[in-house]
């Protein structure tokens, strides 16, 4: 009897044990993040010109090229109508879907700060939305939202510090920074013919991260 009861009280000390060590690994399992991948594009034409006035300004189809954020790839015209696109781009104009432009949750608005500095988006920032012709979720004009115009020289140059922060179609976020208004991804300088400032004008080189979970860290 006297040997039973030992092996009874030893059965409920291993018990016990094992239950404190599952309890214990429970409370020490910990989540790490999983960076987001910075994505860089290149060259994405903006309608560019196909000639140009009598007074040298770009004639242009007038015609938006359509992209995905959560795809990194351009959509294709005829989805249009879809939320398969988040934004697009039209000379300097960029447009989200959402409000006006288009029928999915886009909407967006500038930060102003570095777009390394940016990882998470405040509880009390306000997304705008498209509402055309007379105001868009991305601010245009020269010095008004991305860019800088220099009218002396013909130029168009993103201005430093300027991040577009965008609700997707689907509703999940992503930030951008545009580098360049240029084909090649460089500037061209004021000495550089009319010509190519006119042709090789409105190809848009930017980097972006897309948060896929839904939240509005990065």
């Amino acid at each position: 009897m006297k040997k039973t009861v030992q092996t009874i009280g030893l059965f409920i000390m291993v018990a016990t044990s094992i239950v404190a060590c599952s309890k214990s690994s429970d409370t020490t399992t910990t989540t790490v993040a999983t960076p987001l991948t910075i994505l860089t594009v290149k060259d994405i034409p903006a309608d560019t010109a196909t000639g140009k006035t009598a007074q040298g300004q770009p004639v242009s189809n007038g015609i938006y090229t359509f992209y995905s954020l959560e795809k990194n790839a351009k959509v294709p015209n005829t989805d249009s109508a879809s939320t398969k696109w988040d934004i697009a781009f039209l000379s300097t104009r960029i447009i989200t879907n959402g409000g006006t432009s288009g029928t999915g949750m886009g909407g967006a608005f500038i930060y102003n700060g570095l777009f390394d500095d940016l990882k998470i988006i405040s509880p009390d920032s306000v997304f705008k939305t498209d509402n055309a012709p007379t105001s868009y979720a991305i601010t245009t004009g020269s010095g008004k939202g991305w860019y800088t115009y220099d009218g002396l020289n013909n130029l168009i140059t993103p201005l430093a510090g300027r991040v577009l922060v965008i609700r997707t179609a689907s509703g999940k976020y992503a930030k951008m920074e545009i580098t360049c208004y240029y084909k090649g991804g460089v500037t061209l300088p004021t000495s550089a013919s009319e010509d190519d400032k006119l042709y090789k004008q409105r190809y848009y080189t930017f980097r972006f991260a897309y948060q896929p979970n839904g939240t509005k860290t990065f």
